[in-house]
């Protein structure tokens, strides 16, 4: 059996720890930490919905941003606002966020609002993208939440919760939630979002260096789904306790 850089058994996620209200001023906020990967996730309600959505009878939207602060990787990072253009993966990953939150958002009883989600990622050790949605869940359900507590509406309208997390091929073998050193030696790297019920919601998974079979696919989301309930446990005990 590969030996992993922090000695984790393969099956393992890294220590996670969320750290809710992180930011005072955000309607929901969430600092989340994946092993040395670190993201502040604030959600911000507005009482309005963007222009092509208006009068269209469907409610409300929940859209996504994401940014890597300069001095979060070992190598300084321009940034984006200097080079006056994101980058592509940035509007990746918002989009993967968005997509994510949207999924298990009932935007007919959330009415005619935007939740803006801000994900900024203060230190990147892998898995930033997945660290951002699992994040974002929580920063979200307490923005709904406090919506709640203000008679604004009268649930929570989310029909469940979702979470992310990394799994690769690596050394041959399969390991779940991968950093920066193993996802970058991962002969195939998949990212899965999942909800709290065990449903996908997206894969995004890549031969890094050789093709894999179907069986590996599989062997990869069963691990990934291991994680993922590991993930929403630490989720539900954060909004739980709200």
């Amino acid at each position: 059996m590969a030996e992993r850089i922090d000695k984790r058994p393969v099956d393992e996620i890294r220590p996670l720890k969320f750290t809710p209200g992180f930011i005072e001023w955000a309607d929901g906020s969430v600092l989340i930490e994946a092993g040395k990967t670190k993201v502040i996730v604030n959600a911000t309600v507005q009482d309005s919905v963007p222009k092509w959505l208006r009068g269209q009878g469907r409610g409300g939207w929940v859209t996504a941003e994401y940014s890597m602060l300069p001095a979060a990787t070992h190598d300084r990072k321009v940034r984006e606002a200097v080079r006056g253009k994101q980058e592509g993966r940035t509007v990746e990953i918002q989009r993967l966020v968005g997509r994510s939150l949207r999924s298990i958002v009932d935007t007919k009883a959330l009415g005619d609002r935007t939740v803006w989600i801000d994900c900024d990622v203060i230190q990147a050790d892998g898995g930033t993208r997945c660290a951002s949605v699992s994040g974002a869940y929580v920063a979200l359900y307490l923005a709904l939440a406090r919506l709640v507590d203000q008679d604004y509406i009268k649930e929570i309208p989310l029909r469940d919760s979702v979470a992310a997390v990394s799994v690769g091929i690596v050394g041959g073998e399969p390991m779940l939630d991968l950093s920066y050193v193993e996802d970058c030696n991962a002969d195939v790297d998949m990212n899965v979002i999942m909800t709290g019920s065990g449903e996908l919601v997206e894969l995004q998974a890549t031969a890094e260096r050789v093709p894999f079979s179907r069986e590996t696919l599989d062997r990869l989301i069963d691990l990934a789904q291991a994680g993922i309930e590991q993930i929403a446990a630490a989720q539900l005990k954060v909004t739980a306790s709200r």
